[in-house]
């Protein structure tokens, strides 16, 4: 079956999170992603800690070459794979490409088709050379400010800024690739962690300027809605539940067989969000006295927002996931073969899958710079 970017080659120079992130939403799309190592593969694969698992988060459905940008013979390689491709992402520190004789404005002289994407901390501005990573954006832009409590701002719990400023970048090479069908020309392109930051933030910025009072950061802000929050069942399971319409806070008091909620003075979403202080404890004191299976079940029917308070290695074993082909299989470096999430989207009844499983450092050298014979010489 053919996939959305069968047919356009991708060249990516990247590592970490955020260049590979873009270029596995098209790898997985149906571009041929080439990736571009240094002699004994990208750093990236090599990371310990939290980084253990960024590379074989992010690498499946690409293939790997393994050239020198310092040697001049695989720069003149470099240019001639260059020529071929659709499309080149980077996310290396400015002018780091440049100086190796690949700047973007040397390859579009030799192919003027192609599309040129950087992944930056920051777009033009007086910030465009600074130094960035996910963590600096969050500060900067207020988003670790509304995720910690108050006076302790706190970074989210995944590369989100990472992730997302890749996601962009995929969004602007399509943009770009659309525009090329009518003009016939690439372009460069660029996406960034700190402006995707900002557009994270949006509506809290837009909270203040329509009250004209900050939010607070939401371990202890107001929330919109007077049940919005984590409870502890009887058997110490955590558990969030939403009660958002006045509907459904009817179904719950009637679920929960606690007609006696149904008072003037919760009557409507707002006199409940401002009752909070005392609603909160109350709700909890009620559901303290279930399970959190009989939570689950309470909810369910009903039709109310629910969700026990997992783990990320939890979503192993979830079953809507392994249900849904939401899992795709990779094999490890060591032999093991695990899941990882796939991309979340679906095509009629069909989701992304794996093509190639996660490359070893040169693997596609043969296949890939094998047909890319150097020109005649002038005899």
């Amino acid at each position: 079956m053919t996939l959305p970017l069968d047919g356009v080659r991708v060249v990516e120079f990247s590592h970490m999170v955020m260049g590979p992130s873009c270029g596995l939403i098209l790898a997985d799309l149906g571009a041929e992603v080439i990736k571009v190592e240094p002699p004994g593969g990208d750093r990236t694969r090599h990371l310990k800690s939290s980084g253990t698992g960024f590379f074989a988060a992010l690498s499946r459905n690409k293939k790997s070459v393994t050239l020198d940008t310092a040697n001049p013979a695989d720069v003149e390689t470099l240019l001639r794979l260059i020529d071929t491709a659709d499309v080149v992402l980077e996310n290396f520190r400015p002018g780091a490409l440049a100086e190796k004789g690949l700047g973007f404005d040397t390859l579009r002289a030799r192919n003027p088709r192609l599309i040129c994407l950087s992944l930056k901390g920051f777009l033009s501005g007086p910030y465009e050379r600074r130094t960035a990573l996910d963590e600096v954006v969050q500060m900067m832009s207020g988003l670790a400010y509304m995720t910690g409590p108050p006076g302790r701002p706190l970074r989210a719990g995944a590369p989100v800024n990472d992730m997302m400023g890749g996601m962009f970048g995929a969004i602007a090479i399509l943009a770009a690739l659309r525009e090329r069908e009518r003009s016939g020309e690439g372009q460069v392109l660029a996406a960034s962690l700190f402006e995707n930051a900002a557009f994270l933030v949006s509506t809290a910025m837009l909270q203040q300027a329509i009250t004209g009072v900050a939010p607070e950061p939401m371990p202890a802000g107001r929330r919109a809605w007077g049940v919005y929050d984590v409870f502890t069942a009887s058997d110490g399971v955590q558990i969030f539940v939403g009660v958002v319409t006045d509907r459904q806070w009817e179904i719950f008091c009637t679920a929960l067989g606690e007609p006696a909620l149904l008072v003037p003075e919760f009557a409507s979403n707002n006199l409940r969000s401002a009752a909070r202080e005392r609603l909160i404890p109350l709700v909890q004191s009620i559901l303290g006295r279930f399970t959190v299976a009989e939570i689950e079940a309470l909810c369910a029917p009903a039709g109310l927002p629910y969700a026990r308070i997992n783990r990320p290695w939890d979503l192993f074993e979830d079953a809507h996931l392994q249900a849904s082909g939401g899992l795709l299989p990779v094999t490890l470096p060591d032999g093991r073969t695990v899941h990882i999430p796939a991309l979340p989207m679906q095509f009629g009844e069909r989701r992304l899958g794996v093509r190639h499983d996660l490359a070893s450092p040169g693997q596609h050298n043969d296949e890939i710079l094998g047909p890319l014979s150097p020109p005649p010489e002038d005899s």
